[in-house]
């Protein structure tokens, strides 16, 4: 998983393309923010603000990376860019469809600076179909997310993940791996290639455990299958002190264990009723069962080897010793805390490199490494091409 040879022009902002190449930093790719000489990336500016001023977003998102500022949009910042282009390896826009092409920095165009480029675009919706032209913030309201979102519609239910994160980092983490993907491709002999990535058909990937029957004449619905809250047994229980635990018990096996260990052995033979009136008397009592104590009591009570599990918060949950031994959260002495590189392994990545980019920071050292004297620079900056 070392990545220290590839070069990435990043030109995302904000999360999805941001988080993707956060990744491939971490791996130990060189990856370089292309950011307009206005604001740049707009997550430098939005709140919460951590202690090295910038957003907490970006702060978490764009460590060990470097900024170009480059008007695109002037015959002299492309230029400087296709410069840039000549020695990288890939190219990844977040641009919505279109974009590219209007700023003459789409795959064609590109190939002919880097035959060998590997050119990934990332939007909500993709480059092509009805939606094409919306923008990626409205995926919550398409409706395939709300495939990931099928509990009981109960406004006493627990909050579930807003699909807008679903999207955001399922679409950034399948960029990251099909630029790996592409990158491999190319090591076995095919060349470049151009990589369309849309973070809709990303999540209605993430369907497979109901896509089946939806896609053959039925319409699974929130409550309606065995995952999806039909069942007392595969649920969510509100605990003593206003918490939740998760119950999985849908194996027999599993099922009997959980009831001898609470002293409910006549609740054992009475899994996988379908009688409607059955299922509703078991989900009551178990409803009472979990409200006669507090979560931790629970966790407590049944152990590790238990089909109940906690609901925690997202700070109790980055606290959690699991994490812990797992060194998922980084906690360095000169940067605030984040959550690392999710794999472990004998060639894992070890990026320590905690440093943020200032906007435009790398922009002489990037254009001096192409070609431009510090003469020709000054005239850029003067001109307002870079920054």
């Amino acid at each position: 998983m070392q990545l220290d040879s590839v070069q990435i022009l990043d030109l995302t902002r904000l999360l999805p393309g941001p988080y993707a190449t956060q990744l491939l930093a971490d791996a130990g790719a060189d990856v370089i923010k292309v950011e307009d000489t206005g604001t740049g990336d707009y997550a430098r500016h939005m709140p919460p603000m951590t202690d090295r001023e910038v957003g907490a977003l970006f702060d978490s998102v764009n460590r060990g990376k470097r900024s170009v500022a480059l008007d695109l949009k002037s015959t002299e910042g492309r230029t400087a860019f296709y410069r840039l282009v000549e020695d990288a390896d890939v190219v990844f826009e977040g641009f919505r469809p279109g974009v590219a092409d209007r700023l003459e920095i789409d795959y064609e165009t590109l190939t002919e600076y880097n035959a060998d480029l590997i050119y990934c675009s990332l939007s909500g919706y993709g480059q092509t179909g009805p939606y094409a032209d919306r923008a990626g913030h409205d995926l919550n309201y398409v409706g395939v997310s709300g495939l990931l979102d099928m509990t009981r519609e109960d406004e006493s239910e627990p909050p579930q993940i807003p699909g807008y994160q679903i999207s955001d980092f399922g679409g950034g983490l399948f960029a990251a791996f099909s630029i790996v993907g592409g990158l491999l491709s190319r090591e076995l002999g095919n060349g470049g290639e151009y990589i369309d990535i849309a973070m809709t058909d990303v999540v209605a990937s993430f369907s497979q455990g109901l896509s089946y029957e939806a896609l053959t004449g039925d319409d699974p619905r929130p409550g309606e299958t065995a995952l999806t809250g039909a069942v007392p047994w595969y649920d969510i229980y509100e605990t003593e002190d206003g918490r939740y635990v998760t119950f999985a018990a849908l194996e027999e096996k599993f099922w009997t264990t959980f009831c001898e260990d609470v002293g409910r052995e006549d609740l054992i033979d009475v899994h996988e009723t379908d009688d409607p009136a059955e299922m509703e008397a078991i989900r009551a009592e178990l409803a009472d069962l979990f409200a006669s104590r507090s979560r931790d009591e629970w966790l407590e009570t049944l152990g590790d080897e238990t089909v109940v599990g906690p609901v925690y918060t997202p700070a109790e949950a980055l606290e959690h010793p699991q994490f812990e031994a797992r060194g998922l959260v980084e906690r360095p002495d000169d940067a605030p805390p984040r959550v690392g590189f999710p794999a472990a392994g004998s060639d894992a990545p070890d990026s320590d490199d905690e440093s943020l980019p200032a906007h435009g920071e790398h922009t002489d050292e990037l254009l001096a490494s192409v070609g431009y004297d510090e003469t020709q620079r000054a005239a850029l900056r003067d001109a307002g091409v870079i920054r």
